[in-house]
């Protein structure tokens, strides 16, 4: 009996053994830390991995995770500079980088966040009338994010970014907004059908013009080649009455050249070239002009070749037989 209790008691002890063991092991998740407590103060930060505690001395806290976390917070009436009430909704990303003052700086991060995000964009908006609110997103998203990465950089908090989510001004002055978005809708479209008909008749103008430029140029240039071809003509026309001129000059002078030749072999004496200069004198003066002007020599000449003929004549008759009978 004392056997079996005893045998009893070990197995207890054995097993209670075995589940403080267990519960004194801590599994860490990798992109996170433990908060070790020994006695109730902080001892250490457990790392990623397996953590051992000392049961009934140490305990973990909280596990906490380092990964960016985002929170959207619900819309905020916010009042603009020219006292235009607004509902502006906000989206904060942030990343705990100080796990030990996240967890021993600040109760209730979440809502210190989001109250702290709440006032500093009333201050904000409040310096900012409706139309800036509606045109400066980015403005505002950078002086919102760099007021709360200030006031929690002591909570052990990095806030990365501030997105404005959605801004909805009230309903009268969202209709009032669309008629004007109308109204400059219809504006632009006014303009551009302007300007569209503006630079449709500039270019119905610009091609008259060219039309008439290019028909100029295709009269110019056909008067051009008409004056070039009529000017070949003229001078195609000239070149064969200069060649048929020198034609006959050559066949004239060929024809004299053979006369002299004919003459020069005959050997004629002076009664003869006396007679046929005569002739040629003649033909001059029964040419078309009525007055003839010779120099004296030449009237002189005539009267001595006048004599010679007739005395060749008379010659001529007395030698003639017949002509003496009769």
């Amino acid at each position: 009996m004392n056997s079996l209790s005893l045998l009893i008691a070990f197995g207890v002890i054995f097993f209670f053994v075995i589940i403080l063991g267990f519960s004194s092991i801590r599994i860490i998740r990798q992109a996170s830390v433990g908060i070790v407590e020994r006695l109730g103060t902080f001892h250490r930060k457990a790392e990623t991995g397996v953590n051992f505690l000392i049961p009934f001395i140490d305990s973990m806290r909280t596990v906490i995770d380092l990964r960016e976390r985002v929170i959207d917070f619900p819309p905020q009436p916010v009042i603009t500079k020219d006292n235009v009430t607004m509902q502006i909704d906000t989206v904060v990303y942030y990343k705990i980088t100080d796990p030990i003052f996240y967890t021993y700086e600040i109760a209730n991060p979440i809502a210190a966040i989001e109250y702290l995000t709440a006032t500093t964009l009333r201050n904000i908006i409040g310096e900012l009338d409706l139309d800036e609110t509606l045109t400066s997103r980015d403005i505002i998203n950078t002086k919102l994010r760099t007021i709360l990465d200030e006031a929690t950089d002591k909570w052990g908090i990095k806030v990365n970014r501030v997105e404005l989510k959605n801004i909805n001004p009230p309903k009268d002055i969202q209709d009032a907004m669309e008629k004007q978005m109308r109204a400059e809708r219809q504006r632009r479209e006014a303009i551009l059908r302007a300007e569209g008909q503006k630079r449709s008749a500039i270019l119905e103008a610009e091609g008259e013009k060219q039309a008439a430029i290019l028909k100029a140029e295709a009269e110019k240039e056909a008067n051009i080649r008409k004056a070039e071809g009529e000017k070949q003509a003229q001078i195609l026309k000239a070149e064969g009455e200069a060649e048929a001129f020198l034609a006959v000059q050559t066949a004239k002078a060929e024809g004299l050249k053979k006369l002299y030749m004919a003459i020069k072999e005959s050997e004629p004496d002076q009664a003869v070239l006396a007679i046929r200069s005569m002739e040629a004198l003649e033909k001059i003066a029964e040419g078309k002009s009525s007055k003839l002007i010779l120099p004296s020599e030449a009237v002189s000449l005539l009267g001595s070749i006048k004599g010679i003929k007739e005395v060749l004549e008379n010659e001529n008759n007395n030698d003639n037989p017949e002509t003496k009978n009769k």
